[in-house]
């Protein structure tokens, strides 16, 4: 990681921009739903980003959450006995976290860098990660999830309709209604005013 000193003129003012972002009761919640679906052993962080931040920065908690989402024969991300130290190798615990995190369902939209999280650059990109995990886990219904349902939006899901060929073959000579009416039409009454008149 390199050193950096302080952001100036519009960098600064981007970074703040980020900074805003990121929601206080969206990560209370988020607290609660992690620590209710990999049990008291991952601790709680301090309030605020940086506690957050700090909290996620190994990549244990997350690979924890990820791996409370399937059943126990088939855990996504290899878990360490003593959490990594060394930067590559919590940035690399974090990248297989996000690899999970995708192949579970989320979105390349949704998922936020691994420097967003251990740099700190884009907290609320993690907690958008983080709500879209919660959201697919609802949804998948698989009773892998733990906590309380309304802590997440259900995302939609696909709802096939089936027609028979005579509705197809119906719906062919109906007018729909955003094309207007032709009832009453007519060119009656209309005038084209005088014709030119050329002067030579």
């Amino acid at each position: 990681m390199a050193n950096k000193g302080p952001a100036y003129g519009m960098s600064r003012d981007v970074q703040s921009k980020i900074e805003k972002k990121y929601d206080d009761e969206l990560e209370e919640r988020l607290v609660e739903w992690i620590v209710a679906q990999c049990g008291a052993a991952v601790g709680r962080p301090e309030r605020g980003r940086l506690g957050f931040q700090v909290w996620l920065k190994n990549g244990i908690v997350l690979s924890r959450l990820v791996n409370s989402l399937y059943p126990d024969g088939s855990k996504p991300v290899k878990i360490p006995d003593t959490p990594p130290t060394m930067v590559f190798k919590q940035m690399e615990q974090i990248a297989q976290f996000l690899k999970a995190a995708e192949d579970y369902g989320v979105g390349k939209t949704d998922v936020f860098q691994t420097v967003d999280l251990f740099e700190a650059k884009d907290m609320a990109a993690v907690q958008r990660t983080l709500m879209a995990l919660g959201s697919l886990a609802i949804t998948k219904n698989d009773g892998h999830y733990h906590g309380d349902p309304n802590w997440f939006m259900k995302k939609a899901q696909e709802h096939k309709r089936e027609f028979t060929e005579s509705q197809l073959k119906e719906g062919k000579n109906v007018i729909g209604l955003q094309m207007g009416s032709n009832k009453g039409a007519s060119q009656a009454g209309m005038s084209y005013g005088r014709p030119r008149q050329i002067i030579s």
